[in-house]
């Protein structure tokens, strides 16, 4: 089917991959925790857009690139660990960003007094950055998804694709998961303020972590 065997060990390979602890889950949870369920679920929907972009790449054989030139990943690299750091300074340096999972519009509202409201779209954005300049996960693609593509089927990039929703979908699952079971967790604590706070600036901890954590993994 388009070129790919074991499409069913695919599929349990790659639900054993989102289960493993890494990056995104740990994006996931601490976004969850911090500023609760719709927070969380936005950042899915943009690690997941990330992993869509991914696929593309891949298909179109642009992640050849990451692999081929030292520089291009180098760059890469430092570009989404600057990314991750600046997040986490910026919780760090936030005085509070966090509604109740019950409010439902795009905007966001104010759950404590003199708290800004959460942007939703900027959450989405910074989940679409946070994986799509992390050169690991382009080549993750390139030296996974050929293992399980006839080599010579002729539209490989279809064999991609299919491979690329397939890890999505079950990475969807997962992490919304994730994300229910984080911010319910954390819920009675967000709505106190001190903690509020604290949740935030443990937070921007963690994000500078995954930072520096990315910046100093080899290639």
């Amino acid at each position: 089917m388009f070129g790919i065997y074991n499409y069913w060990g695919f599929i349990a390979a790659a639900i054993l991959l989102n289960l493993t602890p890494g990056t995104d889950s740990m994006y996931i949870i601490t976004r969850s925790v911090s500023q609760g369920q719709i927070a969380g679920f936005y950042s899915v929907l943009g690690i997941i857009s990330g992993i869509l972009i991914h696929t593309l790449l891949a298909a179109f054989g642009l992640s050849v690139l990451l692999d081929s030139s030292p520089v291009a990943f180098m760059l890469v690299k430092y570009i989404g660990a600057s990314y991750l750091c600046y997040l986490g300074i910026k919780m760090l340096m936030s005085k509070g960003t966090t509604i109740t999972p019950e409010d439902g519009n795009g905007a966001g509202n104010k759950k404590h007094s003199g708290l800004p409201a959460l942007d939703y779209k900027q959450i989405y954005k910074q989940g679409v950055l946070t994986n799509t300049f992390n050169p690991k996960v382009a080549l993750f693609f390139l030296a996974f998804f050929p293992q399980f593509i006839d080599p010579d089927y002729t539209y490989s990039m279809l064999s991609f694709i299919v491979l690329g929703l397939t890890l999505a979908v079950t990475g969807f699952t997962w992490l919304l998961c994730l994300t229910l079971l984080a911010s319910k967790f954390s819920e009675n604590l967000r709505k106190n303020p001190s903690i509020e706070a604290i949740l935030n600036k443990i937070s921007g901890v963690v994000f500078i972590g995954l930072g520096v954590k990315l910046l100093t993994e080899k290639g």
